[in-house]
């Protein structure tokens, strides 16, 4: 279980956070909006949870509050107040950020360096030269064309002759800011992201995925995650990468391509942030998920069958109360046990119906 000082824990880990708090001497949070003057009267945990609310809700208040109270406090703690600044993150947000860029922690000055990249801010001046990390970088990338009518810009990963140089790519893809690099090749992040030509190197693909989660700005997140949806295969799976990034549309879209093609149903349970209860008896009919989990429950296969329980544990999560009961009576018929714990989020989704299962 997480400790009272810990600040990277689920919201749902609060009330146990904010419990040790207390007893370690902390002050009772109260049943009020946090503000300047009761600051203090939070306890950490509590206090991250309310003004992570406020962001969403009124984030230029939220805003105001971190740049009167977050620097008096200690690094960790202020580290995780201002990855708070990702919720409804607009130009408006930029002074407080570019204010943090002399703080006295090097994670907080990195966090808002990413957070500005993220609004279209350069990180670096876009010059060519040999200490240049974003010009280092974009010689491990090649500038082709493609097409004969219509010809237009295609970027592929240079073929590298060391692991040296793999290590040092991936660095400098997790150092760099996507908006310096499109910059760098005279394009929009957007552009970049549309010549990118994926499935050439696994490796720098997935680097580029991940500097486009830290980095990207939301309109790049999105058109990165429906570029790896549309591409199939190993790409698709890299779009769990931007987990934290997409809207609920799009997690949606995630899962049921996932249970359509049935390939890789313990994905299902790398889909973070996802809804609950709205998947419908149609996503799992509509493609090949309910034939492969009834084949795994019914087979002697023991890797398939434990498959399948993480599977249907995740289901039970995002199914609505009668796509989980019509669920159980099909996995059961095909051989599962009544009482398998795998059932059990089904369970308590069908019994929303007021029916027993």
């Amino acid at each position: 279980m997480p400790s009272a000082s810990d600040q990277n824990s689920p919201d749902i880990y609060a009330p146990w956070i904010d419990w040790q708090a207390s007893v370690e001497g902390l002050k009772i949070a109260p049943q009020e909006q946090l503000t300047a003057q009761n600051w203090d009267d939070f306890y950490p945990a509590a206090r991250r949870i309310a003004l992570a609310e406020m962001r969403r809700r009124d984030p230029a208040t939220a805003r105001s509050l971190m740049e009167a109270k977050a620097t008096g406090e200690p690094a960790e703690v202020r580290l995780a107040l201002i990855e708070l600044m990702h919720f409804n993150l607009t130009p408006t947000d930029a002074p407080f950020l570019k204010s943090l860029a002399t703080d006295r922690s090097g994670k907080v000055q990195e966090l808002a360096g990413r957070l500005l990249a993220r609004l279209g801010e350069h990180g670096r001046p876009g010059n060519d030269e040999a200490d240049d990390p974003v010009a280092e970088l974009a010689a491990f990338i090649t500038e082709g064309k493609s097409g004969f009518i219509r010809r237009r810009t295609t970027y592929t990963p240079a073929k590298l002759k060391s692991a040296a140089q793999e290590s040092r790519r991936v660095d400098l893809f997790a150092s760099c800011y996507l908006v310096d690099l499109a910059a760098h090749f005279g394009k929009t992040e957007s552009d970049f992201i549309g010549a990118w030509q994926f499935g050439a190197d696994d490796r720098a693909d997935l680097s580029l995925v991940r500097m486009v989660a830290v980095s990207g700005s939301d309109a790049t997140v999105a058109l990165l995650a429906d570029t790896l949806v549309a591409e199939g295969g190993k790409s698709a799976l890299f779009v769990f990468h931007l987990m934290l990034r997409l809207d609920s549309g799009r997690k949606r879209n995630l899962i049921r391509r996932i249970l359509k093609d049935a390939q890789n149903l313990e994905a299902l349970n790398l889909v973070e942030g996802a809804e609950a209860s709205w998947l419908e008896w149609d996503d799992l009919t509509n493609g090949k998920a309910l034939s492969a989990l009834r084949t795994m429950v019914a087979g002697n296969d023991e890797p398939a069958k434990r498959s399948a329980d993480h599977a249907l544990e995740t289901i039970g999560f995002l199914a609505t109360a009668e796509t989980a009961e019509r669920l159980i009576g099909d996995i059961v018929a095909a051989g599962m046990l009544p009482a398998a714990a795998s059932l059990v989020f089904l369970r308590l989704n069908a019994a929303m119906t007021g029916t027993k299962t």
